[in-house]
């Protein structure tokens, strides 16, 4: 399983990661909906699709912003936008044939 969550961090001289006791609105580190936050899903998808992940993704919504089901609707959104459907050959196997030696040979004046 992926567990798929956003969040952003904008500190200042004065407050730290989550902020102390001021309200989430406030903080400096605070969770956000997908696609609002300051994580970089399109380089996540892509390494998952890399590496064969074979799971769920699966949307952990909290949002200091957002209203809840706003966000469950987006979010379900965001996840299918970025899963990447893997390609079954290489790029630049657009001629999907097999190697002639002796033509290649040929060709190359060998």
């Amino acid at each position: 399983m992926f567990h798929v969550k956003d969040a952003e961090f904008n500190p200042t001289g004065r407050s730290g990661v989550y902020g102390g006791y001021q309200a989430w609105i406030d903080r400096p580190g605070r969770f956000r909906s997908l696609g609002d936050g300051q994580v970089d899903f399109s380089s996540i998808f892509s390494k998952l699709s890399q590496y064969d992940f074979d799971g769920w993704a699966v949307v952990e919504w909290e949002c200091a912003i957002k209203q809840p089901e706003q966000g469950a609707i987006e979010g379900a959104a965001f996840v299918d936008s970025h899963i990447i459907q893997v390609t079954e050959k290489a790029f630049d196997d657009f001629a999907g044939g097999s190697a002639d030696d002796q033509t290649n040979r040929k060709i190359l004046g060998l």
